[in-house]
């Protein structure tokens, strides 16, 4: 089939995670004779590639469906995908929902988007969501920016989280192997990327599943080995992981991070609950305790790093008195910024079947007394940069003002300064901060 100026359109959802499949994607259909169009309505092609961590999220793409669903019964030739975790989740069942979609495919199957999109356009409806073995992905993705990258080192999570739905729909965890990640990122350094996020559902897992051990009888690959593997790429001036599990999370992994120049001083690690009975209930494999010493060991090393999580509030069960653990944890820590979230019940997981559920008041009122403490600790923690001098790595021009560019701090701090996007773009430039807020910085190049 002859693409030549036809255009496509993908919508994201959901994790870093996704966002790098859509990029990948991108880059198929761009191989293949496709254009980028902003416009959904104006594309030859729609791809909504779905998160199903909370039900909004879920529902708004049955909401985006329906309207493309109507244009097709007037533009046949329309062609609708559906990827990701609701696709992998659903099945066949979303085109009894959504009899008008092309194709239903799960993550796993992100790198054969051309062979299924084939099967289409030879006149099938296909549904792509068994388990497969990733083969190493050869295309190239198009990136969304041209200073920043991600990329995938391990798919896939083996944890069994009881209220999370990830692997029902990402699959057991596959573990890219360290020659294979260089190579892409050797390539992202040529292209004169400046920084690289490496990406995994549970990144602290990377290398369990690849073959070896060491003398000292861990495993041969680790997070913490592929960290000294890549470090030093020629023109990355930066680079960072995401999102790492307290289960798993080492000393080791914290004295690299200290070592190593490039890697950023700023950690991800969700809690999830700052209550033990909670965490218990949750099968998340550690106390707050725990968590609170590694905390305690990353701020001995490096003082200064950027500390940021994930958070659920409203998990079955869950007292006022458990839920102000929560609390005491985030205030006692003081994080840079935390992602909240009300316990949202998820199709496939142990806990959406619980009698326990709390009502949606309870779970509103809750969410929104954490996100006012998440504001003010992180308000508290912007303070200490007022009147610093730090590097800014420069992103893009500041939307809301066209004088201003963008970009962040070492340690993940959006910054926003005066100054000339086309001069200053992909530049690390010292930036004296004026003024701070919450969750962003404003300040003065020097």
């Amino acid at each position: 089939m002859n693409n030549a100026s036809k255009k496509y359109n993908i919508v994201t959802f959901g994790c870093q995670m996704n966002k790098a499949d859509s990029e990948r994607m991108a880059g198929v259909l761009e191989n293949m004779g496709f254009e980028a169009s902003e416009d959904p309505n104006l594309a030859d092609l729609v791809l909504y590639n779905t998160c199903t961590i909370r039900d909004n999220a879920e529902q708004k793409v049955y909401s985006y469906l329906g309207k493309q669903a109507k244009r097709k019964h007037k533009q046949p030739e329309l062609t609708l995908v559906v990827a990701g975790c609701v696709a992998q989740q659903e099945g066949e069942k979303l085109l009894r929902r959504v009899p008008e979609l092309d194709l239903v495919m799960g993550p796993q199957h992100a790198n054969r988007l051309e062979d299924l999109l084939q099967q289409v356009f030879d006149g099938s409806q296909v549904v792509a969501t068994e388990p497969i073995q990733i083969v190493e992905d050869i295309t190239k993705p198009r990136r969304d920016s041209d200073v920043t990258a991600w990329v995938n080192i391990i798919y896939g999570c083996n944890e069994r989280c009881s209220y999370c739905v990830v692997p029902n729909v990402r699959g057991t965890e596959q573990s890219r192997t360290p020659e294979a990640i260089r190579a892409e990122m050797e390539q992202l350094s040529l292209q004169g990327y400046k920084e690289i996020t490496l990406l995994g559902q549970n990144i602290d897992a990377y290398g369990r599943d690849l073959p070896g051990s060491t003398p000292e009888g861990r495993h041969k690959h680790t997070l913490t080995d592929l960290l000294y593997y890549v470090h030093d790429l020629p023109g990355v001036d930066r680079l960072r992981f995401a999102t790492s599990h307290p289960r798993y999370f080492t000393e080791r992994l914290i004295e690299a991070c200290k070592e190593l120049p490039n890697v950023c001083e700023h950690f991800h690690i969700p809690f999830q609950s700052g209550d033990n009975d909670i965490l218990k209930a949750m099968k998340r494999g550690y106390t707050h305790e725990k968590y609170r010493r590694i905390i305690k060991t990353i701020r001995e090393y490096m003082p200064d790093a950027s500390i940021t999580a994930d958070a659920i509030v409203g998990f079955p069960g869950e007292t006022e008195a458990q839920f102000e653990h929560t609390l005491k944890l985030v205030e006692d820590i003081e994080f840079d910024l935390i992602n909240t979230a009300a316990y949202s019940p998820r199709p496939g997981t142990p806990a959406a079947l619980w009698s326990n559920q709390l009502s949606e008041e309870v779970k509103s009122d809750r969410l929104q007394r954490l996100n006012r403490l998440v504001s003010v600790c992180a308000e508290a923690r912007s303070h200490r940069y007022l009147g610093r001098v730090e590097e800014i790595l420069v992103e893009a021009q500041n939307t809301k003002d066209p004088d201003q560019v963008m970009g962040r701090t070492r340690g993940n701090r959006l910054t926003f300064f005066p100054g000339n996007i086309e001069q200053l773009k992909g530049k690390t430039v010292k930036v004296k901060i004026t003024e701070i807020r919450s969750f962003s910085l404003t300040g003065e190049a020097i």
